[in-house]
């Protein structure tokens, strides 16, 4: 979208085009038509159907694969629809595509699935055909339409599997760094689990499959774009630091509007990431040039996760 396109509030800080950012960025994009070395793929936006690029791919380069498939829902993404279809057809789609990924791991790689309530159970019955399926993280989208004959559909799954029993994962870079609300303190009068600090009392914790620290990304926040389900970075770097370490390969086969290879960038890791839409390419390669000037994630600083609007005394939860 150009930025003369749509009117925007002063205050509205969504990710724009420019005729002329279009044409720059455009210039960067690739594609695939044969077989390809990984090193001409780092750091790299492919701007193609995945199902054409997929077959180009190297063997064993990746370490952590992030997948945020259409949902089996009826969605238009910039002009191009992706259509439910009954829970067999799904699971069939998916299938599709999602056995060829698996030549591209390493053995010790690590994948991470995001899917609804509708698509979860596809997505589950897929993965463990070929992974280990070792946990389901369900997180929080506080964004969302209320229903009258119905609950509100506020959350989302992320299925957390690996290639085999040998992996990756760092509980002391994902802690959550919440409030204390009963503060015991030892005999000596100590705190007890918990620090104190000028700006409150403080407790790390160890992750759960259970978040609810995320914030959507919407117009007043600087990572926001028009992509309609776009992932907030905080969650990518939950999941990167989680499960890779720094220069690994971070491999995302529906990149969106790039938040994957963002958020990979930000944190001192190699991406690679395949979009079939040019304007979200676009918007990516626009945020990895903004990622070079500032590298911070809201809602992560000083290397802990902290709850939703609790950083202390800054008009933004940023990093």
């Amino acid at each position: 979208m150009s930025d003369g396109e749509r009117e925007r509030a002063k205050r509205n800080k969504t990710i724009t085009l420019s005729e002329a950012e279009r044409t720059e960025y455009r210039s960067r994009l690739i594609s695939l038509d044969a077989p390809t070395k990984a090193e001409q793929l780092l750091d790299r936006t492919i701007c193609q159907n995945l199902f054409e690029a997929i077959d180009y791919l190297p063997d064993a380069f990746v370490d952590l694969l992030f997948i945020d498939p259409p949902y089996n829902l009826t969605k238009n993404f910039n002009g191009k629809t992706f259509n439910r279809m009954n829970h067999r057809e799904y699971a069939e789609w998916l299938d599709g595509w999602f056995a060829k990924l698996m030549r591209i791991l390493k053995p010790d790689a690590t994948v991470y699935v995001c899917g609804d309530w509708r698509s979860s159970h596809s997505i589950f019955e897929v993965a463990s055909n070929y992974l280990n399926v070792i946990n389901r993280i369900t997180w929080e989208r506080e964004k969302g339409r209320g229903a009258l004959s119905n609950w509100k559909n506020a959350s989302e799954d992320i299925w957390h599997c690996t290639k085999s029993a040998d992996y990756k994962f760092y509980v002391d870079r994902v802690k959550l760094k919440r409030k204390v609300i009963a503060p015991y303190r030892t005999a000596q009068g100590a705190p007890k689990d918990w620090n104190e600090a000028s700006d409150g009392k403080y407790r790390l914790t160890h992750p759960s499959n259970l978040w609810t620290d995320l914030t959507v990304p919407f117009w007043s926040m600087p990572e926001n774009t028009d992509h309609p389900t776009q992932k907030p970075e905080k969650l990518l770097a939950k999941i990167i630091l989680a499960s890779s370490d720094e220069r690994d390969v971070v491999f995302d086969p529906f990149g969106g509007a790039g938040t994957t290879a963002v958020v990979a960038k930000k944190l001192n890791r190699r991406y690679v990431s395949v979009e079939i839409d040019e304007t979200y390419c676009c918007l990516a390669e626009k945020r990895l040039r903004m990622a070079e000037r500032d590298a911070s994630i809201q809602g992560y600083s000083n290397g802990v996760f902290w709850e939703r609007n609790t950083f202390p005394r800054i008009g933004q939860d940023r990093r």
